[in-house]
């Protein structure tokens, strides 16, 4: 296994990784996907054009996490043409902010016109229900490393990007239009960013709606980080996993739980997505 060390060389490995793939196939994504736990239901409604496991690309990282598949495919889903991560990595797993986000770089690398990416999230925000999705509109960033780090090659993108609508605007609304045409609450929310892999404390959840936090995770924000150093544009969906808006009444989360709660909820997300997917390839 290759695993990217440093910018100084991020550049090269990217043309390596895509030369890979351009190897096997002349397949154009126009669309990049990147699910969460719980949430690769979605690549068998695929139109499956190729796949390759994570370890078989150039620099990739390999997932350990349950519930992620540790795929990288491409095909056809609701006509759009797609590349999808089926599985994504974690700080908390032992990469580096650089190591765990190259897959993300690699799809804005291809040449993808926007991202879309999903999480499950604990809600700190009573109106959210486990089982909602929620548009993220913004984030805060409490991870201990950045994947910006270090040095920046211009040919990737600018020393300091502008974070201003580092969720888009317009994908937000599509969004919100097709949850509205769905039937399904608009909920948008601010996402706050810990390392874990611990849940919470109390004291945190409390910390969390006082920062102005709506739901809480360990995933997304670095993807998006890099997303924009590239300048593409980003959809993030969460999946509320459980209810934390109350840090004095709370009962104990297992892993089960979310991913039970991932599995019957997940259909409303995969429904979502394919709606937006619609959108695109119409467009």
């Amino acid at each position: 296994m290759s695993i990217a060390k440093s910018n100084y060389n991020l550049f090269d490995q990217l043309n390596e990784a895509a030369a890979y793939l351009r190897k096997h196939t002349d397949f154009k994504p126009k669309t990049g996907l990147i699910l969460g736990t719980g949430l690769g239901g979605l690549v068998e409604e695929l139109d499956l054009h190729m796949k390759w496991d994570y370890q078989q690309v150039p620099h990739f990282p390999t997932s350990t996490v349950e519930g992620h598949a540790g795929a990288l495919l491409m095909g056809h889903l609701a006509g759009e043409p797609v590349i999808v991560l089926s599985g994504r990595f974690h700080y908390y797993e032992g990469y580096s902010a650089q190591e765990l986000t190259f897959p993300t770089r690699l799809l804005c690398h291809l040449g993808i016109e926007r991202l879309l990416i999903s999480n499950v999230a604990g809600s700190t925000n009573r109106q959210y229900r486990a089982g909602d999705v929620v548009i993220v509109k913004d984030h805060i960033n409490m991870h201990p490393d950045n994947p910006l780090r270090g040095h920046n090659d211009e040919r990737i993108g600018v020393r300091f990007p502008d974070l201003l609508h580092a969720y888009d605007l317009k994908l937000q609304e599509l969004a919100s239009s097709a949850m509205l045409k769905m039937k399904m609450p608009a909920h948008h929310g601010v996402y706050v960013g810990l390392q874990g892999p611990n849940l919470e404390t109390p004291a945190e959840y409390r910390m969390i709606k006082i920062i102005g936090g709506d739901l809480v995770g360990m995933s997304t924000v670095q993807e998006v980080l890099v997303a924009n150093h590239m300048n593409t544009p980003v959809l993030v969906t969460s999946l509320v996993s459980n209810e934390c808006h109350d840090p004095d009444n709370l009962t104990e989360t297992t892993l089960e739980e979310v991913l039970e709660v991932a599995r019957r909820g997940g259909a409303k997300m995969h429904a979502l997505w394919m709606e937006i997917l619609t959108t695109f390839a119409e467009a």
